[in-house]
């Protein structure tokens, strides 16, 4: 579902539908270049991070709140503040995704 809330992805090319630690992939970036992936960590359902093109990306962590409601955070690595807006837009269309009405 990367597509759907990443603003920077706008595709993904992986061995398996959901990700986990030591998966490599591609993904394509919104310009259209496709670029390597690996997810360096993984923590089942809760936390994730990975490297794309062999440079490590935004961190992501879900935490539960309540029975009904999480806390989505991404971490930023310190080389790339100019990615705030674009983890904002993300947060914004999680949010969006997640309070839809199931089709």
């Amino acid at each position: 579902a990367w597509p759907q809330w990443g603003p920077s992805v706008r595709a993904v090319d992986a061995p398996q539908r959901y990700i986990n630690v030591g998966m490599r992939g591609r993904v394509q970036t919104t310009p259209g270049l496709w670029l390597p992936f690996a997810i360096t960590s993984w923590e089942e359902g809760r936390a994730w991070a990975w490297r794309v093109a062999g440079i490590p990306a935004t961190g992501h962590r879900v935490t539960p709140v309540t029975a009904s409601s999480c806390r989505v955070t991404f971490t930023i690595p310190r080389w790339a503040p100019f990615y705030v807006p674009v983890c904002r837009t993300a947060l914004r269309r999680i949010e969006s995704l997640a309070s839809s009405p199931d089709d």
